[in-house]
């Protein structure tokens, strides 16, 4: 792709020539930060905002102030940022756009990082849905905010001021100006002792004035959500630290941070070989943790022993704390670290004694599993139960340990060069020409570097109508797609563990459809005046309202009356005009497994024949109201294959090919729930609806062929449940299983839930439900 401006004259023959001259002005610079690929987004970006018609002012701050943000946190998130410019739109003035944008690289800056300012973004979109009024003067107030406030802290305190001040505008523009007392009371409350922005580049100094070598620091989100804050952690050879530290008795934020930087260099440094975690139980696991950490602090303190003081301050574990293993297992850390506690108990007086008789064997990981298995059956003496969630460390600079297990496939070369990748293969699309004469190796694999593809299927001589894809070609190869899964034992996510495949959903008789609407022609009439009732009734006036948009006269009337006769008038003479309309989408994702194919008791059709009867009326009754929806379905062999059907998606008709495929839909494998939950979910947030449902129907609990812990999956589907609503996407579940009562409100939730004992019953339950749902 060019690097020259003049060939980009397509997109920006609309642009005012002002814009045009600052554009070129701004050019050499640009293609300084800016990949090609990225410089096509920079400018379908101006391109865009030009169209909007908002004025040349907005144009301009995006060509200046965009590559900034590139800068700072990637040219990835330049899409994101306009598709969040645009959608603003339609919601206020292009003067709060152009500010959003002129802000950018403060927040960029302060956050350092794309899935953080992705958040900041999504707080944006959030909160100029809540409070309006508020977002100019908070903007303004931006580098004042994210100098003392994570975001995690900013959202907490702008929340808090759009639900104080929902209707009063003027308070809410003072508390957002941080004009109010309440304003600076709510920041001196979130605000954090010392931001990761504000020591990166130390710390980054400090690691290498060390071990003489760059390390990779991102900062966590952890403080998103709560005040809690994640620990730090290491994943893909980089080290993750939350966003803010506070000060730990008399450590300061700073030192915190360093002895948590080092701790986690260490772990990258010392460890060559994961230690597996194959037959090993939750407490064995924590106490081998216990002396791996140990053991990588004591090989970096012989190098440099100043590290053992800054490390033992942040131990605060005495020898009267013995309520739960947890207080015994911080005990231990210390023991092992701190040569000056002293600690007489049995149990730490033997982990001493074996790390000690080990130190001239420390450079290999066996030690930690030697020592921890023994000490693990000494510790059975005490009669103290274990529990994973509440039994963790207390110091606050040590990482989880997820780094050092083999949960997937440890590569020491990679962690030494931890932030670049291999080049991935390539999938090149050429004409008809080029595929007949230039293929070097017709038997290549799979895995060759270069994979040609024809744009357009291939047909004989013979005009017989079919193509050489349909008589020799094999069903094309999804990109795979890999999500986490929750153990929760350990109580860790087990990165990249699942594997989604998307498969091509095949065709079937399109007549078994038609049949079915057919046979239920009389529920589909009766649901008519249902579905009729949730259109949108176009614009509603909303009246006695003390701020609104035009006055309403005959209130204003009975307000003069009132004062004419000495009577307390009413204030509430204001009306407002609000349009009405649903905005909602919908995935409807179904259960494919073998255990579909079962014939419902005295009845001669399967429970995946009352699936498709009940997904076809659902589909109807939605195509009528005009949601957009999409149909999914999935299966699985294994942790390594879920396959992923998609019969329709959000931007295809309801028309014959869905049908279609609806049709030929099979019941096979198994049901790992969770990975097929988070990959619906993944289509579901590129959705710019206000509302996101996604509905599961499934007939039994969720399980795999390679997975023996019923309770294993159960927990997993919980967890993306979870992550789903921290995304704003409401998750329901229409279960066919008679006993799944026992289960499935621990996964959805109480009221998230519908069991269908008789499932015969399902066709004529699911519209209806889904117009609770959807009002």
């Amino acid at each position: 792709m060019s690097i020259n401006l003049n060939d980009y004259k397509e997109l920006l023959e609309d642009l005012e020539p002002e814009s045009v001259e600052l554009l070129h002005h701004a050019w050499p610079e640009v293609v300084k930060i800016f990949s090609p690929r990225g410089l096509d987004n920079y400018l379908k970006g101006v391109s865009a905002l030009q169209r909007l018609g908002r004025g040349r002012s907005l144009v301009d701050c995006w060509i200046d102030e965009i590559p900034l943000v590139a800068k700072e946190v990637g040219e990835d998130i330049i899409a994101d940022l306009a598709t969040s410019a645009l959608s603003l739109a339609s919601r206020t003035s292009g003067a709060v756009i152009e500010l959003v944008l002129a802000t950018s690289p403060t927040a960029a800056k302060r956050l350092g990082d794309t899935q953080l300012f992705q958040n900041y973004l999504q707080f944006l979109n959030t909160l100029i849905a809540q409070a309006p009024r508020g977002i100019r003067p908070m903007l303004n107030k931006l580098d004042i905010l994210f100098g003392q406030l994570t975001l995690g802290g900013l959202r907490r305190w702008a929340m808090w001021g759009a639900h104080a001040h929902r209707t009063n505008y003027e308070e809410q523009v003072k508390y957002f100006g941080l004009d109010s007392k309440e304003s600076l009371a709510i920041l001196q409350k979130e605000r954090k002792g010392t931001l990761f922005v504000d020591v990166q580049r130390r710390i980054n100094m400090y690691l290498r004035a060390l071990w003489g070598r760059d390390f990779f620091m991102k900062p966590t989100s952890g403080d998103f959500e709560s005040r809690e804050g994640y620990k730090p952690f290491i994943e893909n050879y980089f080290i993750h630290l939350p966003d803010a530290y506070d000060s730990h008795g008399d450590v300061s934020a700073t030192e915190v941070y360093r002895a948590a930087a080092a701790h986690a260099a260490a772990h990258l440094v010392e460890t060559k070989v994961p230690i597996s975690a194959e037959g090993l139980n939750p407490m064995q696991m924590a106490i081998i943790a216990i002396i791996e950490d140990a053991r990588v602090e004591e090989l970096s303190i012989r190098h440099f022993p100043g590290l053992r003081k800054a490390w033992s301050a942040l131990h605060s574990a005495t020898p009267d704390m013995n309520a739960s293993m947890g207080d015994y297992l911080n005990r231990l850390a210390r023991a092992l670290l701190d040569l000056d506690y002293k600690d007489k108990d049995p149990w730490i007086v033997e982990g001493r004694k074996l790390f000690k008789a080990a130190q001239d064997n420390l450079n290999s990981y066996q030690i930690s599993w030697d020592i921890g298995v023994q000490l693990t059956h000494s510790f059975r003496t005490k009669n103290i139960p274990f529990n994973a969630r509440t039994d963790i460390l207390t110091a606050p600079y040590r990482d989880d340990n997820r780094y050092f297990w083999e949960f997937e496939e440890f590569d020491f070369n990679k962690s030494l060069t931890a932030g670049y990748q291999a080049p991935k293969q390539v999938r090149k699309y050429v004409n008809v020409m080029e595929f007949a004469n230039e293929v070097e190796v017709e038997t290549a694999g799979d895995d060759a570097q270069e994979i040609w593809v024809m744009g357009t299927e291939f047909f004989p001589y013979e005009d017989n109508g079919v193509s050489f894809n349909q008589t020799e070609g094999k069903e094309p190869v999804s990109a795979p797609y890999h999500y986490s899964e929750w153990d929760y034992q350990i109580q860790l996510e087990r990165p990249d563990w699942a594997t989604v495949q998307e498969k091509r959903a095949k065709l079937g008789d399109m007549q078994c459809i038609d049949d079915i609407a057919l046979q239920y022609k009389r529920e589909i009439a009766r649901m008519k005046f249902l579905l009729d009732a949730m259109q949108p009734q176009g614009t509603r006036r909303i009246r006695k309202l003390e701020d609104g948009d035009e006055i309403d006269i005959n209130a204003a009337i009975r307000s003069m009356i009132d004062i004419r006769m000495g009577m307390q008038p009413d204030p509430r003479i204001m009306m407002r005009s609000v349009r009405k309309v649903r905005d909602i989408s919908v995935l409807v994702l179904l259960d494919l497994s073998e255990s579909t194919n079962e014939k419902v008791s005295g009845r001669d059709h399967t429970v995946l024949d009352l699936t498709r009867q009940a997904t076809v009326l659902l589909a109807n009754a939605i195509d009528k109201i005009g949601d957009p929806f999409a149909i999914h379905g999935f299966c699985s062999d294994g942790r390594h294959d879920v396959e992923y059907f998609r019969f329709k998606d959000f931007e295809q008709p309801y028309n014959e090919i869905p049908k279609a495929r609806l049709a030929g839909m099979t019941g096979q494998l198994s049901t790992r729930m969770g990975a097929a939950m988070r990959h619906a979910s993944h289509y579901l947030k590129l959705q710019k609806s206000a509302k996101k449902l996604l509905l599961v129907i499934t007939d039994g609990e969720p399980a795999d062929v390679d997975v023996r812990d019923p309770q294993y999956l159960r927990h997993d589907t919980k967890k993306a449940v979870e992550e789903a609503s921290r995304c704003g996407i409401l998750t329901y579940c229409m279960s066919l299983d008679p006993r799944a009562d026992q289960y499935v409100s621990r996964i959805f939730g109480e009221r998230n839930y519908l069991v269908v004992d008789h499932v015969e019953h399902l066709p004529e339950k699911l519209p209806v439900l889904y117009a609770g749902l959807t009002r």
